[in-house]
């Protein structure tokens, strides 16, 4: 059986790859490399380099290959670009999912596991977050991400296609091996920038606000590892396979830490004592975002058995030691 992966060279993207093959699966990637890496690609897959939006290159590499299903990552994910460029977010992203959703149509291909995201509720009106919270996004990367979800649902609905959006919070950590972790540029995401401060890589932490209502004034998120992460994607995938319903499902721990509570874990699993300072807040940064994940428990079998946040941050370090300037090529 073989699975198409969009994105596959990309952080998450790398991280499915390699769990599908070690469950036996027959793997094919599809990434353009704007944001993934040659390295991080594993070599027991096949790699067609091309972009989405090209109606060609996909139905040509269809013809080829005896695709079951597909996981789809490819996609711009930069909030901050995404406020001042979001043209670019809805051609990458909306267009070239449209442009798949018709290649595979024409392919019938009749599952796709979505990689979506929390950013498709925006402001959050009650915590925990579960999938019936209203989705009103307050950044065009998180608006793209609905369209994209919308654009999939009315596919379905009209086409024999069957699908599941999966809604992430803040993913991190990196696999097992060591080989392959967070490689982003520019970096945005909390954990590889409090361990960029013992790589000697900058000099201390802003903190962005310590005046939020929450129990030690700063923001408080929901991580989840990586490879629970991808288990739910596959998961995803083989509950569409058996011929189950399409849905949506939140991805989370369920579980909330502040940014002070991340950087003593932090500093526990370097040894290092991370300076950090207090700058102003950032615009459109919730106060807190947690989910609830009961639904992906209940209907998939899935939990995370990454529980402990000291956990993720070890495996982001063990990564970061190895590769401190991440997959520069």
């Amino acid at each position: 059986m073989s699975i198409l992966v969009t994105g596959g060279a990309g952080y998450i993207g790398s991280h499915a790859v390699r769990g599908l093959i070690d469950k036996g699966y027959d793997v094919v990637i599809v990434d353009n490399l704007e944001t993934g890496y040659q390295k991080a690609i594993d070599p027991r897959a096949r790699f067609y380099n091309g972009d989405i939006r090209n109606i060609g290159f996909l139905n040509d590499m269809f013809s080829k290959e005896d695709i079951n299903g597909v996981i789809h990552f490819a996609a711009n994910s930069l909030v901050g670009e995404s406020m001042v460029n979001p043209l670019k977010y809805f051609d990458n992203n909306v267009h070239g999912t449209q442009v798949l959703l018709t290649a595979m149509l024409k392919s019938k291909i009749k599952h796709i596991v979505f990689s979506s995201t929390a950013a498709t509720y925006g402001e959050p009106v009650r915590i925990p977050i579960d999938e019936t919270h209203p989705t009103h996004p307050i950044n065009p990367y998180g608006e793209a991400k609905l369209m994209m979800e919308k654009l999939i649902k009315w596919t379905s609905t009209a086409h024999d296609l069957t699908y599941v959006s999966l809604r992430y919070f803040n993913v991190a950590g990196a696999h097992p091996s060591g080989e392959i972790g967070e490689s982003h540029n520019p970096e945005t995401h909390l954990i590889p920038i409090i361990l960029q401060v013992p790589l000697g890589k900058r000099e201390k932490l802003s903190v962005f606000g310590d005046d939020y209502d929450t129990k030690d004034g700063t923001c408080i998120r929901d991580y989840i590892h990586i490879e629970d992460l991808v288990n739910a994607h596959i998961k995803a995938l083989e509950y569409l396979i058996e011929g189950n319903t399409s849905d949506i499902f939140n991805l989370g721990s369920g579980d909330g830490y502040s940014i002070y509570e991340m950087l003593e874990a932090a500093k526990e699993v370097t040894a290092f004592d991370i300076p950090f300072e207090i700058t102003a807040r950032r615009a459109g940064d919730p106060a807190v975002l947690i989910a609830s994940n009961q639904k992906a428990k209940d209907i998939l079998g899935w939990s995370p058995k990454y529980t402990d946040v000291k956990d993720i941050i070890k495996s982001a370090w063990q990564f970061h030691k190895k590769f401190p300037d991440g997959f520069k090529e």
